[in-house]
């Protein structure tokens, strides 16, 4: 979505659509734009200009920011429309929708057109046959909720950051946002799990079942499957690190025992550790690696064996800075870095963040008294907790401000922002 000047203002996650009497299509009246921050707003289809195949034009810069919420008798036609069961009125037949046409009138007045509908045939090994039908001769497709299936939500949210999904799913229904969720795999839910405010993360998990809770458990990072167990009743918490494999649920039990608020309790415990034999080459490969975030791979810690936490005697650290400089045969034990004491396990956040801040780094190691090392601390953990509990919550968000350069400029500053316009009116 680009203002006139063409800047691009967000993305377009969906189309707003209000219900009309009878056999009328449903009246388009704005789009869901997606802004920075991960908003979602409500742009009316009076203010838009052109709609492309890539990108849609706006008449105005200038919107209004308040979070978008559906009103009484407005759908939205990807969460609600997409996957829903349907009968043709003409053969009788069920089918599935797979697309939705919105057309422009001569009044330059936008409405649901056309439907895209599949039969169903019964047979997992046949498609059946796609139609492509006025509005009118389609029913059911204005009802319960439960007609909605989740595979073509699916596919929709398929190619979303996991923090995209997480504030999609926030924007669900309880029922549909656990329906949706449980749908996805192990591994994608795990992602999602540790992007979601903390209620959200109780609710889904309570909804899976024992058995598949701990599988996800299992491919969540230690420490935010262990902040996740902490909001457990211990019950609940013993039977799920009971059902977890014996390696990854001690893994979280020892990050549990910490005291909240302190490096043992912030860190990962599966920081990227080599030998110092090992050479910059093959540390090199190992911050490569795709799954890591970029804080764990900003740093390799050196330590003698054995080389998983808690390890043998913790020798240093090699930023990865210090890794494209160096040769990539020279050896870790002579690039190693060890004139920064390390955090203890009981070190409080604030101390924490003051000495990141003081020495400009993005990950600490945490060493306990026997000089191993147990874990790292990572500059998304320490923002994570200096945040407010709800940050994840959307409804929590500070508003942002999006149009005159001058109006960002305040916000920025601190100085009061005009209270947006009221273009939300025209929903009306």
């Amino acid at each position: 979505m680009f203002d006139p000047n063409g800047d691009q203002v967000g993305r377009v996650r969906d189309a707003v659509i209000r219900v009309r009497p009878g056999q009328l299509p449903p009246r388009v009246v704005g789009l869901v734009a997606e802004i920075p921050m991960r908003r979602r707003i409500f742009v009316p289809i009076t203010r838009v200009t052109a709609i492309e195949a890539d990108a849609v034009m706006l008449s105005t810069g200038t919107l209004n920011l308040r979070r978008f919420e559906k009103r009484p008798g407005e759908l939205l036609v990807l969460e609600d429309l997409l996957d829903r069961r349907v009968t043709v009125n003409d053969t009788g037949r069920e089918g599935t929708v797979v697309d939705v046409a919105m057309e422009s009138d001569r009044t330059a007045e936008w409405a649901l057109g056309r439907v895209a509908v599949r039969e169903l045939t019964g047979r997992l090994t046949r498609r059946g046959h796609l139609h492509q039908l006025a509005w009118n001769e389609v029913r059911g497709l204005v009802g319960a909720h439960d007609t909605q299936g989740t595979a073509g939500l699916l596919a929709v949210l398929d190619n979303m950051r996991p923090a995209d999904l997480a504030n999609a799913l926030q924007d669900l229904s309880d029922a549909r946002r656990v329906e949706v969720a449980t749908a996805l795999d192990d591994e994608r839910l795990a992602d999602v799990l540790e992007e979601l405010p903390e209620h959200d993360q109780v609710e889904i998990i309570a909804a899976l079942g024992r058995e598949r809770a701990a599988d996800v458990l299992e491919e969540m990072d230690p420490d935010d499957a262990a902040d996740l167990l902490a909001e457990l009743p211990k019950p609940d918490q013993e039977a799920l690190l009971d059902l977890m494999e014996p390696h990854e649920a001690s893994k979280v039990s020892q990050l549990l025992d910490y005291k909240p608020g302190t490096a043992g309790s912030l860190m990962t415990s599966e920081p990227i550790i080599l030998p110092p034999d090992s050479t910059v080459a093959e540390a090199l490969a190992r911050i490569r690696e795709p799954q890591l975030s970029p804080a764990v791979a900003a740093g390799v810690f050196i330590t003698r064996a054995p080389n998983a936490t808690p390890t043998g005697r913790y020798l240093g650290v090699v930023h990865f800075q210090r890794l494209l400089r160096e040769m990539p045969s020279a050896l870790l034990g002579g690039v190693v870095d060890n004139d920064i004491d390390p955090l203890d396990p009981a070190t409080p956040l604030s101390e924490i963040t003051r000495r990141m801040a003081t020495y400009n780094l993005v990950c600490m190691p945490v060493v306990d008294g026997n000089d191993r090392l147990v874990g790292a601390v990572t500059v998304d953990d320490v923002l994570d907790h200096l945040l407010p509990p709800d940050w994840r919550d959307r409804d929590h968000v500070e508003p942002l401000v999006v149009g005159h350069p001058a109006a960002r400029a305040a916000q920025l500053m601190g100085r009061p922002v005009p209270p947006p316009g009221r273009e939300d009116n025209l929903r009306g």
